[in-house]
This record gives C-alpha cells, structure tokens and sequence, in this order.
C-alpha cells in the first residue's frame, strides 16, 4: 500500500508526495482547462499510468522468463472526451528493440494486457494498443 500526500499550491497547480520515498510530482491544469500546461496534468498522469504499468509487468514476465526487453519504448497518447470532459481513449505504441521469438512476443502481449491499471480502466475508455517488434 503506498500513501501520497497532494497539496494544492495555487495557480491550478499540486504537490503530490509519494510519502514512504519523499519523491514528488507536480501536476499541472492542461491550456484547454486554464491551466498553464508546464507540467503532468492529472489526466496525463492518467494515461502514462497505463503505459507504465504495461511496461512494469511486461518487465517483471520479462525477467521471470529470461527475455530482454531492454530500450523498449511506449508512447502514450491521451485523447479527451466533452460531455463530460474526460478521457475517451489512450493510445499507447509500445516499440520492442530486441530480437523476440513468437512465443515470447504473445506472452509479453498477454502481460501487457493484464497489467492493474488496465483492469481498473473503466470500460467505457478505449485502450488502443500496437506492439511494434523491431
């Protein structure tokens, strides 16, 4: 269990502290929602929690099964919805550098897949994923 401490600090903007480690991020309101756009919004931080999660566990069945994935990379894009204002869809490319049988590819696609975040993403957003092996 990980406690956070989020204080506001004015001009749209938040501290947040991871407590048991002291590392802070500080977030930022998006231009489209008055904020200046100089940092993280809540809802980037948002969809990089999805990217990075995949990546985590893709990671950790990586490391169990003796497969590099060493300089892979993920690009998230984060699509906003109105009618609310929310996020509607991420998109996330993930780009695998390493040389990776067909076997390893599926069950790292699988990992990805079953990462938390994922599964506590309501439905209703559209995850759209593309793994590219180079």
């Amino acid at each position: 269990m990980s406690d956070i401490k989020i204080k506001y600090t004015g001009d749209l903007r938040t501290l947040a502290t991871h407590v048991s480690s002291g590392s802070t991020i500080i977030t930022d309101a998006p231009l489209d929602n008055n904020g200046k756009g100089e940092k993280f919004s809540p809802t980037d931080l948002f969809a990089t929690a999805l990217g990075s999660c995949m990546l985590t566990i893709m990671g950790i069945t990586a490391q169990t099964h003796g497969i590099n994935i060493d300089d892979t990379e993920v690009t998230v894009k984060k699509i906003m919805g109105v009618n609310p204002r929310r996020v509607s869809c991420i998109k996330i490319i993930i780009n695998i550098y390493n040389n990776i049988s067909e076997k390893d590819r599926k069950l790292l696609i699988k990992a990805a897949h079953h990462c938390p975040v994922s599964k506590s993403i309501n439905p209703d957003i559209e995850e759209d994923v593309t793994f590219n092996f180079h």
